[in-house]
């Protein structure tokens, strides 16, 4: 678990603690030697007045100082911290071109609960998806927790449900080391897309609670499902059986945008929702389309959508198909046609 301590820079202790000192000593002084705080005229008064208000306004702007150094202190070590965890993507990992971001709702701190990695293994190029309940700073543990067990999992687990059980496993000791060590935690949970991409293109997917990608086809948006998701996890126990489920290929030029579910909540002044589909689809016109050409795009259209201020931390993973023919497994030159998704969304 990530514990974040700031304090304020070891040199700059001494003046902390100094100078408030050295300022009472200075009005002390003030009003035990100098025979103008004795006086009772009026001007004595006022000359009194001014050195006493001169030096509380002296301590209020120290003390405000420190604590501004603190905190800025208290943001880059939380910056450093998620910039760990949400490592950069490679721009291409096994024939797909990536690109991913977040954007925080916390404006302190800049961190955020959401959390994405795609990782090639000898069993697929693997994806993870997800959101934490909250934001900022108090969950960046619960990011590291799912985050260090995907990164193992991926590797040893032949198969999803394998994987998921393992973060499973690692969200539940995390969430009873952090209620030990700080506080009861009521309601924990986390939403998580696991997805699997095969050589010859074929997606298998499991979905507790996590919106579903979007899959871009030439200008054409659609989910890439509409079957109901497992419940989050956190409050309920997985079920026995998790096969993974088929939701179609991923063709040579698709792409696939996963999302948090801050992005489809996001809210305009008058309370009307964002538009993510409308929002990918404008990124393929007039324009080359690429997974940063797509983030661009949806950001741009996100912040200019809320003003500036999103309610929530949003992430966006793209995933661009630019595997070869010969790859996927037909003859060179040929064109692919799309399978049905197992559950179409029209």
């Amino acid at each position: 678990m990530i514990r974040i301590k700031a304090g304020v820079p070891r040199g700059v202790r001494p003046f902390v603690f100094g100078l408030p000192f050295m300022w009472g000593a200075l009005a002390l002084t003030y009003r035990l030697v100098c025979p103008l705080a004795h006086q009772p005229g009026l001007v004595a008064r006022i000359v009194t007045s001014v050195v006493f208000f001169a030096v509380g306004t002296g301590l209020i702007l120290h003390v405000r100082q420190a604590l501004l150094q603190e905190l800025r202190q208290a943001r880059q070590v939380a910056r450093v911290a998620q910039n760990a965890l949400l490592r950069p993507l490679p721009p291409r990992i096994d024939g797909l071109h990536t690109a991913a971001a977040q954007l925080s709702a916390d404006q302190g701190s800049r961190v955020g609960g959401d959390l994405y990695e795609v990782i090639a293994t000898e069993h697929g190029v693997r994806v993870v998806m997800g959101d934490v309940r909250g934001h900022g700073l108090a969950a960046l543990g619960t990011v590291a927790a799912v985050l260090g067990s995907f990164r193992e999992a991926v590797h040893d687990e032949p198969e999803l449900g394998g994987v998921l059980r393992r973060l499973d496993r690692a969200l539940t000791r995390h969430l009873r080391e952090r209620a030990r060590d700080e506080h009861p935690v009521v309601e924990e949970f986390v939403t998580v897309l696991l997805l699997e991409i095969r050589p010859d293109g074929e997606l298998l997917c499991l979905n507790c609670g996590h919106p579903w990608p979007y899959l871009l086809t030439g200008t054409r948006v659609t989910p890439l499902a509409d079957t109901d998701p497992l419940p989050p996890l956190g409050p309920f126990p997985l079920p026995p059986d998790l096969p993974a489920e088929p939701v179609g290929h991923l063709l040579p030029g698709e792409s696939l945008v996963l999302h948090t579910d801050g992005a489809e909540d996001a809210r305009d002044a008058h309370g009307r929702f964002f538009s993510l589909p409308e929002a990918i689809a404008d990124a393929v016109h007039g324009q080359p389309v690429t997974p940063q050409t797509i983030l661009r795009t949806v950001f741009t259209a996100l912040l200019r959508h809320t003003a500036g201020r999103p309610s929530d931390d949003i992430a966006l993973l793209v995933l661009r198909n630019d595997r070869g023919a010969i790859h996927c497994g037909a003859p060179s030159g040929a064109t692919l046609a799309r399978p049905p998704l197992n559950s179409p969304a029209q």
